[in-house]
């Protein structure tokens, strides 16, 4: 966790509303404001507060220091403490700074990489109406970092100074705008001949090398370049500060003026730009774009902001010869002396305000100007061209040392990612890092290029999405890394939403594989409910329906108020259904289909009975599984327990292609791999890549597919419905 004062640079541009608006704006995105709170205040509202705390402080006259003070606590990657947790640390934090009793805004945002929290705090009291200025704030706020860190178990910092503020704040210019500064320039390309030089003259010779001077500036030395940036020798390495450097060299010898002309010839092939940081990809053609897109932009800008201070002009002079037109016509006119007085007043307080008007006008031009060509910061630039489909600039982003990937629950895949792109879902934004925040509803699913992961409303649509966002991404055997509990939602929710994904942990696949089967079972129990026909002991395709008084019903004539329906289940009058205790006794074995449902995988049904037994074959109960002729793909017992057979080979390391059932999304020409027949029941391997797809058929389907060899294309439809060379189907 750190906290950081952050200063206004200009007091006279201090204001608490500006602030205010800025941390509780959304952007119009749906992952940036967590929530907002407002304290020690007569009302929650921010328009309310925001009033309020600039009465408070319009009444201190007296103080001239800035009057607001701005925090930030920023917690490390993967962290998420709850809003009530939040709500307690922003309390301790303020109270360690002395501004409990003070009136403050805060607002959580979670668009970045860190979840951070702002805070905007009245340092005027609000009864004693005295300003606050916490003294050595950076050292309460590290103490106060520690032991918060402590208290909620929160990953530890670094809280202890090593760095001096101009030190700090170019390492958060590199950080924010992805360039190289002044200071680490220096460092890497001439620290060690500095310290090298023996003699001010060999001194001022690897400055001037480099396009740079050294300057006396206050009691110090200052390293400055061409265009006037300059950074505090000492800041640069200690044993460079004046003193050291006059220990060392002798006494300060400025450079003359023959050597200054010498290094403006000399330093030119060394001179410092501005230049990305260094990364883990080549980002010299994009940066030679950024560099030219912002070229043209000031050009824009400029020519743009030309061409409404010429308006400007020409509205003034129109508006001075028309009050220089009103004043001869007044000094004609034979008008009292009062008179002419009081119209001379008249037209120039007309004039005045047709000057200002043109003034405000020029001024909103020219910031609707500044904000279509707005310049930006290099990591900005690629924000934006990640967030519109670019590529190399996402890729940039991603190569940055700052860049660490996801931690903690997230979802992710082994091999290459496929192309395809179904799950419907909304771009939110895109972080400095390079995860891409995506808007699924109510949730968010973060991006980072390996991983997914569900940030925030984690529900089990939310976890849906990710899931089948990672099987398009990186196909359809799944990794899962988090908490236990996380681990037991996801498979939970691939089994609930028939996702045909494999994982690649044994034990989460084991665990998918036994819900699969108890959710298939579950499902065909409920469906032989309803498609028994309940008193007749008849089942099975083309038994047809009965009615109270046992005539079957044709399905083509209407009876005692009832219609037929092909086998749909009976309506058993009063008396005729026995209770459930009594249904399906053993007494009525000669007249049952029977299924034995075993608690694993295995199954047996009643066609694995030889015809000896008394009995020539049962008839194929119907309940167990829909027809073919039915919506949808078939569910079968059959093709569950072929593909956790083959999955247990895999898993044992031995050489087996991963099989799982076909699904709507594998639609397409696909490889016929063979036919197989699990329980009597007909089943097709189509391959899909390095995947085989399990598909129940028919028998007259299994029969056409018995002429094909193992490799010929088959066509298959969404529903199942395959297709063969000649165009007929199933």
């Amino acid at each position: 966790m750190i906290a950081k004062h952050v200063p206004m640079k200009s007091i006279k541009k201090s204001d608490f509303d500006a602030l205010v608006s800025y941390i509780s704006d959304d952007q119009d995105k749906n992952e940036r404001v967590e929530y907002t709170s407002v304290t020690n205040c007569q009302s929650e509202d921010l328009t309310a507060a925001i009033i309020e705390v600039t009465a408070v402080q319009g009444m201190n006259t007296r103080a001239e220091s800035d009057k607001t003070y701005h925090l930030i606590l920023s917690f490390r990657e993967g962290e998420r403490p709850s809003n009530e947790v939040l709500k307690e640390i922003e309390r301790i934090i303020c109270e360690g700074l002395g501004y409990g009793e003070h009136q403050r805004v805060s607002a959580v945002h979670c668009d970045t990489d860190n979840l951070h929290m702002h805070i905007a705090i009245n340092k005027i009291h609000p009864t004693r109406l005295t300003i606050h200025n916490s003294y050595n704030d950076h050292k309460v706020l590290g103490n106060l970092c520690e032991a918060i860190e402590i208290k909620y178990g929160l990953e530890r910092d670094n809280h202890q100074p090593s760095k001096v503020a101009s030190e700090n704040r170019a390492a958060d210019m590199e950080r924010h705008a992805g360039v190289e500064s002044l200071l680490s320039w220096v460092r890497r390309e001439c620290l060690d001949q500095l310290h090298a030089a023996v003699s001010w003259d060999e001194f001022h010779k690897v400055l001037r090398e480099h396009g740079l001077t050294l300057q006396e500036r206050g009691n110090g030395f200052v390293i400055s370049d061409n265009d006037g940036l300059m950074v505090k020798a000492s800041t640069v390495a200690r044993d460079l500060s004046k003193g050291k450097l006059e220990g060392r060299l002798g006494v300060f010898e400025s450079l003359s003026k023959d050597s200054g002309v010498a290094s403006q010839s000399t330093g030119r092939g060394k001179l410092y730009e501005p230049r990305p940081v260094r990364s883990r990809l080549d980002t010299t053609l994009l940066f030679a774009r950024y560099k030219n897109e912002q070229a043209n932009q000031r050009a824009l800008r400029a020519q743009q902001w030309k061409s409404v201070r010429e308006e400007r002009t020409r509205k003034i002079d129109a508006a001075n010869r028309a009050a220089k037109l009103k004043r001869a016509v007044i000094k004609l006119s034979t008008k009292s002396r009062i008179e002419k007085k009081i119209l001379y007043a008249l037209a120039s307080k007309s004039l005045l305000a047709d000057i200002q008007h043109a003034n405000q006008q020029c001024q909103a031009e020219r910031q609707a100007i500044f904000e279509r060509h707005r310049p930006q910061q290099w990591a900005d630039w690629l924000r934006r061209k990640a967030s519109s489909g670019d590529v190399d600039a996402l890729n940039a982003l991603r190569a940055r040392d700052a860049a660490q990937g996801l931690s903690g629950d997230t979802i992710g895949g082994i091999g290459g990612a496929r192309i395809r792109h179904g799950v419907k879902v909304k771009l939110d934004g895109v972080t400095k890092k390079g995860t891409i925040i995506y808007r699924a509803d109510s949730s968010a699913i973060r991006d980072d290029g390996d991983k997914l992961k569900v940030s925030r409303g984690s529900s089990a649509d939310g976890l849906e999405v990710a899931l089948r966002m990672a099987m398009e991404r990186y196909g359809s055997t799944i990794t899962v890394s988090g908490s236990a509990e996380f681990k037991a939602r996801i498979v939970r929710t691939a089994v609930d939403a028939g996702i045909p994904l494999v994982f690649a942990d044994p034990i989460l696949e084991r665990q998918r594989l036994s819900l699969l089967n108890n959710t298939t079972v579950r499902r065909n129990e409920q469906q032989s409910e309803r498609g028994r026909g309940i008193g007749s002991g008849v089942s099975g395709v083309g038994s047809g329906v009965y009615a109270v008084n046992g005539e079957r019903f044709t399905g083509t004539k209407r009876r005692d108020g009832f219609f037929g329906f092909f086998n749909k289940p009976n309506v058993s009058g009063v008396g005729r259904r026995p209770p459930p205790e009594s249904r399906n006794r053993l007494r009525d074995l000669s007249s049952l289909a029977m299924v034995r449902f075993a608690a694993g995988v295995e199954m047996l049904l009643s066609g694995n009975v030889s015809g000896g037994m008394e009995q020539q074959g049962a008839e194929r109960n119907n309940a167990l599984r829909r027809s073919v002729s039915g919506a949808g793909l078939i569910v079968s017992v059959e093709a569950d327990k072929y593909i956790a057979e083959r999955e247990g080979k895999r898993l044992r390391g031995i050489n087996v292609p991963m099989h799982r059932r076909y699904s709507e999304g594998d639609a397409g020409t696909l490889s016929f791999a063979g036919l197989r027949r699990v329980d009597g029941a007909a089943l097709v391997l189509l391959k899909r890549d390095d995947v085989v797809c399990v598909l129940p058929v028919d028998e007259k389907m299994a029969v056409r597919l018995k002429r094909l060899s193992v490799g010929d294309a088959v066509s298959v439809g969404e529903s199942g419905a395959i297709t063969l060379s000649k165009g007929r189907s199933r």
